[in-house]
């Protein structure tokens, strides 16, 4: 074997002209045609330094100057899809006497695919396979297990209070329009919500500043009471309209807890520098507390002031938890999964660099 290697070696050396020296310009494979790769080897030459412009509309354009004399370099600069570029290659000895030029041509097509983003669609290949197993597993009735979330678990003991005592239930889906999802999620909690005031006989407000928002949380408390048997108890007035206006939001909202001291106040969407206000407000009125946004920078005057907390997703996957509908387990237990396979990527990624490096320094160490 170890003659065949020897063999091989001495056959590809004495194949090798002697005298080769090239340049090349080829299209970038998988990319959006917009770079042109140039490779060159002068080895055999008595260059010191190297030169190459392109011409660009009859302009000389220089790109590389360099001392290498076998290299590689990517032109994406200003490089249109199916145009033909011209490039000029001009090498000089030690003495910077130019010895000779050498041509090539050029031309960027782009690709249909970006071969450079093949993992991320292997990873959405099997996020999506997963999602599709979740759901069919869940139709076909096998229980997935989601992990408690105690601010949704509080929810019964809130308006269990909130009858015991006589008192009003109060909801804030956010502060934002429809077109938002943490609005879109605040508003499904609202509707289990509504179920369970309907089912206990408790009044619920639901103060909003939106107009959209309006009309769908009103939809969605009447809906929710016809399906508690209740359509009677519902009250159009339940859900109305303050303004637009951010912290004029807030005051009138402020000025309804203190009124009516709601025995549960329930904070879920997207909350600003309101968050505070409207938080330490029901706090001081001795209101059972729970809120929720996907905002980090009001996530910690809400777990500072609120009795329960929903950080970050556990809001968009409240909608999941409360419906167990099949089709929303399945895609959240799949997502799950599209997350474990990106954080044990990274993860092997970071000890392969690590080992890597070890390696390099131990390599050259001796």
């Amino acid at each position: 074997m170890k003659y065949l290697v020897i063999c091989f070696i001495l056959l590809s050396v004495a194949l090798y002209p002697s005298d080769h020296t090239f340049f090349e310009a080829e299209d970038r494979p998988g990319d959006d045609g917009s770079a042109i790769v140039l490779t060159w080897d002068l080895q055999s030459t008595d260059a010191a330094h190297i030169i190459i412009i392109r011409y660009m509309e009859e302009i000389e354009v220089p790109i590389v100057q360099t001392d290498r004399l076998r290299g590689r370099y990517t032109d994406d600069t200003a490089i249109s899809p199916n145009e033909e570029y011209q490039y000029l290659l001009t090498y000089y000895d030690e003495e910077n006497n130019e010895l000779a030029t050498l041509e090539a041509y050029g031309m960027a097509t782009a690709s249909w695919f970006d071969t450079t983003k093949l993992p991320l669609l292997i990873i959405a290949i099997i996020v999506a396979a997963a999602i599709i197993f979740f759901i069919y597993s869940a139709k076909k009735g096998k229980e997935l297990y989601i992990r408690p979330i105690n601010g949704l678990e509080s929810m019964d003991e809130a308006i269990g209070r909130a009858t015991e005592m006589g008192k009003p239930v109060l909801f804030i889906p956010g502060t934002l329009d429809l077109d938002n999802m943490q609005t879109i999620a605040g508003l499904t909690i609202l509707g289990r919500l509504a179920q369970k005031t309907a089912e206990y006989d408790t009044d619920l407000i639901v103060p909003v500043c939106r107009s959209m928002v309006l009309s769908t949380a009103k939809e969605i408390v009447k809906e929710a009471y016809a399906k508690a048997g209740r359509p009677d108890a519902y009250r159009d007035t339940s859900v109305f309209y303050l303004t637009d206006d951010q912290f004029g939001f807030v005051a009138g909202v402020d000025g309804i807890i203190i009124r009516e001291k709601p025995a549960a106040n329930f904070f879920l969407g997207a909350f600003y520098a309101e968050s505070l206000i409207l938080a330490e407000t029901g706090f001081a009125s001795g209101s059972m507390q729970t809120a929720g946004t996907a905002e980090p920078s009001q996530l910690p005057f809400f777990v500072a002031t609120c009795d329960y907390t929903l950080i970050g997703e556990e809001l968009f996957a409240a909608s999941a938890y409360l419906s167990r509908d099949p089709h929303q387990l399945g895609s959240l237990k799949g997502q799950d999964i599209g997350k474990a396979i990106f954080l044990s990527v990274l993860i092997i990624g970071i000890i392969l660099e690590i080992v890597g490096v070890s390696f390099l320094k131990d390599f050259l160490s001796l």
